[in-house]
């Protein structure tokens, strides 16, 4: 899976990347909170994100407030800091990160945390799947709808009770159309003009 680390110290970033690349991640990097929203706003961007809070230009709950204001669907957003004050926890989820780590962290911490997220997207992929599924589904069945079973000799229809009803009925219980009765030219020719 790949994963963006935006961290502005040198030694910090390269510790994890050396990390993450051991964990199996593609890893992409940023040095700062614009280079970090300008990759994520890329496409193909990584869905699983460690921001740094403290970065130059802007810091990890202001690319948070950018990438949420996106609208990206199914990216999962971890925060690492040093601050570790309830305030500042609050003020990085309300941002809209979806985890928090303070440092140091222990390795084996990040990595199950990295694991929930990678099930979160997943679950969420699965759901968009399954949403866009059932919204092909209802086009189908619509669809299915338009095809009206009609009698070929008194063009009655019937419904999905197989109940059989005149036109004029089935139309105005399922449409908002009205019916006023007319005679075409070839019926009047047909039927009325010889009753003349």
């Amino acid at each position: 899976m790949d994963i963006l680390v935006a961290e502005d110290d040198y030694a910090s970033r390269r510790l994890l990347e050396v990390m993450l690349l051991r964990w199996g991640y593609h890893v992409k990097t940023a040095t700062n909170g614009a280079d970090a929203l300008e990759i994520i706003a890329a496409q193909e961007t990584p869905l699983l994100v460690l921001l740094d809070w403290m970065m130059p230009e802007m810091s990890g709950p202001e690319v948070c407030v950018g990438v949420r204001k996106m609208d990206i669907t199914g990216m999962y957003i971890i925060l690492l800091t040093g601050k570790d004050r309830k305030e500042d926890i609050i003020i990085g989820l309300n941002s809209g990160a979806d985890d928090y780590i303070t440092k140091p962290f222990h390795k084996e911490e990040l990595k199950a945390r990295l694991q929930v997220g990678e099930r979160i997207i997943s679950l969420q992929q699965t759901l968009a799947q399954r949403v866009a599924d059932l919204e092909h589904a209802l086009k189908h069945v619509d669809q299915l709808r338009q095809l009206l079973p009609i009698c070929a000799y008194c063009k009655r229809i019937r419904d999905d009770k197989n109940y059989w009803s005149q036109l004029e009925e089935y139309f105005a219980e399922h449409t908002n159309t009205e019916f006023s009765h007319s005679i075409c030219p070839d019926c009047f020719e047909k039927h009325v003009k010889p009753q003349l």
